[in-house]
């Protein structure tokens, strides 16, 4: 035996640190006699034989231990060979294949040196578990960064789940542990089995992972991600020729999929990525949105999370389909013209002990002291964004859904938690930053190096930040010092507006301010004007059941006048599901949309009214292509508090096409109510949320009014304007007259 007594135990007690120096072939020397040796473990085999694989020879091993070591000593032979280990299992089953510890490393010195500095972008492909063939043999190449660890081990099926079966091998100084294991292939479950400092075992997930089981559990799968066929050619073709224009119509359908709809008559389950995408397709374009946004699909055990406490960061959820059907998916909606937005979730992740927490048995991923590292909010743990890894594994995830997944867009969670060290935490419950300030400079380095990079590699692909504070220059570019997203939600718009809609309507005229206050701010950034999922969950009430008053009707007709004042408000538009047919009840992640009640007037006509405001804002340049032009943005009236009374003027920038809205928000008719206009002609009404095809009553301006010749608000013509309660109208100008 060559083997020392210490060595044999470190195989038979699973701690060895460096397999590879003791399996596969080596030269040696018995006394005076040099050779070859050969070493293998393996569990549950009778007996091990060495197969020359040029010659044919074979040589049966010595059994060291009964664990499964095996050693073979070759005297006199001075060079490696290719060989295979032939095995006889207690069951007598008799298998031959490739030696795992025969292969050199899938990865490049220089692959590791840029994964620590926190610069190697396409990390994903290298790290996790990737199909290779070395040598002309395949196999199945898995990688983990645990620079703590004492031993890493793959386990999976293949193995037994034996710790002790395939330990992997540290690679240098860079905390990156390898293994190939020859003859796996797609399909196989796998863990990696981690031996702390201290001797404790641990058995986590992949963080690369791009495929999991269901829990309970939650492995990881191996799994080929580019095995779709993709047919989008012209969308992205077309998307990378606009990548530098923000002024065009965007307007965006949040979708949660397990809940959207379900297949009643098949135990009442949700859609599967293959059935969602023609019938997600069918209703979107019916509907004139332009993109989706789909609540996260990352991997994540906790349904009640609703996809943001996330384990699997790197892979579609199980609960759908599989990464291709997921691919299928959003190709299938770019051919049918349609965009598709993730929620993305970098700013925390769940304390689930088989994930990323303390990954190595040391605070790896998230900050060791719980001022940095735990989140007060959500029970969770928050990203280390100032460790070069932790930052190149969050980029990498960023790129590696736009890679894969040819996604448009995605709209990065809950960014306010990550600017402020101090977020939802008292005085002495944080730790400032160098400069004894509030902001987190790491993760402010990390979200402008992410936008960075997706602006760099995926021309087209918008970045929108959640996010609810006022910090300044979210959507100015890295360059000129700001963050650099394309985006942000107007979540001030959104509080003030649902604030005075839920008003009842005599208490309006004493908070007009909430109505008109968003006009001081709307173009300090790049704005979406967002109702979301956030809205109409946790005792908020439905949209439908914010408003006031005690009948449907009356709820709906206010409903319908607040959609129609967002559309005509400057900002692209997005739209939580189940809020544009007036849902009646708080959406529930476990049930689907109450998709029945789109029999009853109330709630179909205040889908036709969606509807037909995405198809205004989109023809209409003075909207959708004027969002973000503070020129073309003009109050008419803003001070009529006494009627709750609201005008505004939208134009194309060049004063070529003018749209006025008027907003009656108390259930009086004013008849004869004069607006100023900045045009001589016919104002053909566009829109009446009031109008009998979408549940109102009818009453309006008979589809439009000729302007007068008497000065108003300030501006030369006026126009005399029956207004109908509970109302938005949108007129446009043209020249000619009634």
């Amino acid at each position: 035996m060559i083997l020392s007594p210490e060595e044999l135990a470190s195989f038979t007690g699973a701690t060895c640190a460096h397999p590879h120096s003791l399996l596969g072939m080596h030269l040696a020397k018995i006394g005076r006699t040099s050779g070859i040796v050969v070493r293998a473990f393996l569990s549950d085999a009778v007996s091990c034989a060495v197969v020359d694989v040029g010659s044919g020879d074979i040589q049966q091993m010595e059994k060291l231990h009964e664990s499964g070591l095996f050693e073979l000593f070759q005297p006199k032979r001075k060079a490696h060979f290719i060989y295979q280990l032939q095995v006889t299992r207690s069951n007598g089953e008799i298998r031959q294949f490739h030696d795992p510890y025969r292969f050199l490393p899938t990865l490049s010195d220089q692959d590791l040196y840029l994964f620590n500095e926190g610069n190697e972008h396409r990390i994903y492909e290298k790290l996790g578990a990737h199909n290779r063939v070395l040598d002309g043999v395949p196999g199945v190449a898995f990688s983990v960064w645990a620079p703590s660890a004492a031993r890493v081990s793959v386990v999976g099926n293949f193995n037994s789940w034996d710790g002790r079966y395939h330990p992997m091998r540290p690679l240098g100084a860079s905390g990156v542990w390898e293994l190939f294991i020859p003859g796996l292939g797609e399909g196989e479950l796998y863990k990696f089995e981690l031996r702390t400092q201290s001797g404790d075992i641990s058995v986590k997930t992949d963080p690369y992972g791009t495929r999991f089981e269901a829990p309970p559990g939650n492995a990881s799968i191996v799994c080929n991600t580019r095995k779709h066929q993709w047919g989008d050619s012209v969308w992205m073709d077309r998307r990378r020729s606009e990548s530098d224009r923000l002024d065009r119509p965007l307007s965006v359908y949040e979708v949660h999929l397990g809940s959207w709809k379900h297949k009643l008559a098949d135990a009442n389950r949700p859609l599967t990525y293959r059935e969602l995408a023609p019938a997600l397709a069918d209703y979107v374009v019916e509907m004139g949105f332009t993109h989706v946004e789909i609540m996260p699909v990352a991997e994540h055990p906790f349904d009640g999370s609703w996809g943001y406490q996330v384990t699997g960061f790197f892979a579609p959820t199980h609960r759908f389909g599989r990464p291709e059907d997921f691919a299928f998916f959003v190709d299938h909606l770019h051919q049918r013209g349609i965009g598709v937005i993730l929620d993305w979730v970098p700013a925390h992740f769940p304390r689930d002990e088989f994930a990323l927490a303390e990954f190595d048995g040391t605070h790896l991923y998230e900050h060791s002291d719980p001022k940095q590292g735990a989140h007060m909010d959500w029970g969770t743990l928050i990203f280390n964004f100032g460790r070069h890894e932790v930052r190149c594994f969050l980029v990498a995830n960023a790129l590696a859904w736009l890679d894969r997944y040819h996604l448009d867009g995605l709209r990065v969670d809950a960014v306010a938690s990550m600017l402020y060290l101090d977020y939802s935490r008292k005085e002495g419950e944080w730790i400032p930053n160098k400069y004894g300030g509030r902001e987190n400079l790491e993760a402010i380095a990390f979200l402008r190096e992410t936008n960075r990079l997706v602006h760099h590699y995926y021309p087209g692909v918008l970045m929108i930040a959640e996010e609810s504070t006022a910090f300044a220059g979210i959507t100015k570019s890295v360059a000129e010092g700001g963050i650099g997203f394309d985006l942000k939600w107007n979540m001030g718009w959104m509080h003030d507006t649902i604030q005075y809609f839920q008003k009842d309507t005599a208490h309006r005229k004493w908070h007009h301010n909430d109505f008109t206050f968003g006009a001081l701010y709307q173009y300090s950034e790049r704005f979406i004007t967002v109702f979301s999922h956030d809205e109409v969950v946790h005792g908020k009430s439905s949209m439908l059941g914010k408003m006031p008053g005690g009948e449907i009707r009356e709820k709906a007709a206010h409903l319908r006048s607040l959609y129609a004042h967002m559309w005509a408000w400057p900002g692209k538009k997005l739209l939580f599901m189940g809020c544009e047919f007036g849902q009646s009840r708080e959406w529930a992640y476990a049930g689907t949309l109450d998709w029945h009640l789109l029999q009853y007037i109330d709630h179909e006509g205040t889908r036709l009214l969606v509807r037909d405001l995405n198809r205004i804002y989109r023809d209409e340049p003075a909207l959708g292509c004027n969002d973000l032009n503070a020129s073309a943005f003009r109050w008419i009236n803003c001070n009529d508090a006494d009627n709750s009374v609201v005008s505004y003027l939208r134009h194309d920038g060049k004063e070529r096409t003018f749209i006025a809205v008027v907003g009656n928000y108390t259930p009086v008719v004013r008849a004869d109510y004069l607006i100023g206009v900045p045009r001589r002609g016919w104002w053909r009404e566009l829109i009446n949320s009031n109008s009998e095809y979408y549940g109102g009553s009818g009453l309006g301006n008979g589809g439009g009014v000729s302007s007068e010749d008497v000065p108003w608000n300030g501006f030369d013509y006026s126009l005399r304007l029956t207004l109908p309660p509970l109302t938005t109208t949108l007129f446009k100008w043209t020249e000619r007259e009634a």
